[in-house]
């Protein structure tokens, strides 16, 4: 094979490659909804893939004050993100966390801290300001690049998911249970569509 073959060759089997991975990605559509089938917001959806993905989130995120709230009020991200905490009040706030997620403290301040903090492993950390009682929001940590949070008509779209069988989680603060995750398995082939359903408190 002369090198001209063989760059054509390449090219096509890199081409066969691409076009085989665009048949192989999936979309899934999740409405998550309560006990009595009314749509629930600020549910965290993701999914976690049979086979291990190295996929790993690069963006920091960021959770701010203002108007003495957090913002926003619940957040989902990758194990291994790092999250800034602004301070865009004109008071000073103490944030912290005991959860056996990520135990962490940052003391009175004003602007940005100077380092982010870091979110190493899954599960739930609820937030809270040592000098305004009033300021809770939550960070559901996931160890999959495939999740979303719900919007007003409970609804999330995950995109470029592996097709096969997986398992799908759904995590909401409401639930009547702590720290309660509902799981499926499902088999995603193209574009599915399904329903959660979470119990929750009144």
């Amino acid at each position: 094979m002369n090198r001209k073959s063989l760059t054509n060759y390449t090219t096509l089997s890199l081409l066969l490659l691409a076009a085989s991975w665009q048949t192989q990605a999936a979309e899934l559509t999740v409405q998550v909804l309560d006990q009595t089938d009314n749509p629930l917001s600020n549910a965290v959806v993701y999914l976690e893939a049979s086979v291990k993905t190295s996929e790993k989130s690069l963006n920091e995120a960021n959770v701010d004050q203002k108007n003495k709230q957090f913002s926003p009020f619940v957040s989902v991200v990758q194990v291994g993100t790092s999250v800034n905490f602004p301070n865009k009040d004109s008071v000073r706030h103490h944030v912290y966390s005991f959860s056996p997620a990520k135990t962490f403290e940052l003391k009175l301040y004003s602007g940005i801290p100077a380092k982010p903090v870091l979110f190493d492993k899954p599960g739930t950390v609820i937030l809270g300001c040592n000098i305004h009682d009033n300021m809770l929001a939550y960070i559901h940590i996931v160890d999959t690049p495939y999740f979303g949070k719900s919007d007003v008509n409970g609804m999330v779209k995950l995109t470029d998911l592996p097709t096969g069988q997986h398992t799908l989680k759904a995590w909401h603060y409401a639930t009547t249970k702590e720290n309660f995750v509902s799981e499926q398995k499902i088999t995603l082939k193209s574009n599915e569509t399904v329903s959660l359903k979470l119990e929750t408190h009144n």
